[in-house]
């Protein structure tokens, strides 16, 4: 009986290390990387930090150019559809607020946009910028 004990402990054991040894390969393996033929930068700021984000990409609008960061992991937005195209109500968790007066805006090469996510061109070298700013 004892040795029975022993092989079943034995076997939690092993089964446990797996799934330690599978949570840590995912938490630390490499993200898909966005690939293509345009170059970008994104900044996200939400005023008190900011996040730099680069790669390439073949979306041809800037919320194309989001979902593919968002299926890398380690960036999240949503979005609300409106009279002038998509309008960014999140990002990383960082929700603009009417109480507050506050929406996200979208910045292209330095300039205030001029379009909503969908209907922003993402052209080769373009910087995004994603700032948390007051409509006070």
């Amino acid at each position: 009986m004892n040795k029975k004990r022993s092989y079943i402990i034995g076997i939690a054991a092993i089964i446990a290390c797996i799934i330690c040894f599978a949570l840590i390969h995912n938490r630390f393996s490499a993200k898909p990387e966005t690939t293509g033929q345009k170059e970008y930068t994104l900044e996200v700021s939400d005023g008190n930090k900011s996040i730099p984000y680069a790669g390439k990409t073949d979306a041809a609008y800037l919320s194309g150019l989001l979902d593919e960061l968002k299926d890398t992991g380690d960036f999240d937005y949503e979005s609300s559809t409106g009279d002038y195209g998509t309008y960014i109500t999140s990002v990383n968790g960082i929700k603009a607020d009417d109480a507050k007066k506050t929406y996200w805006a979208i910045y292209v090469n330095g300039e205030y946009g001029q379009y909503g996510a969908d209907a922003q061109p993402v052209n080769d070298g373009d910087a995004y910028d994603l700032k948390l700013e007051s409509y006070e």
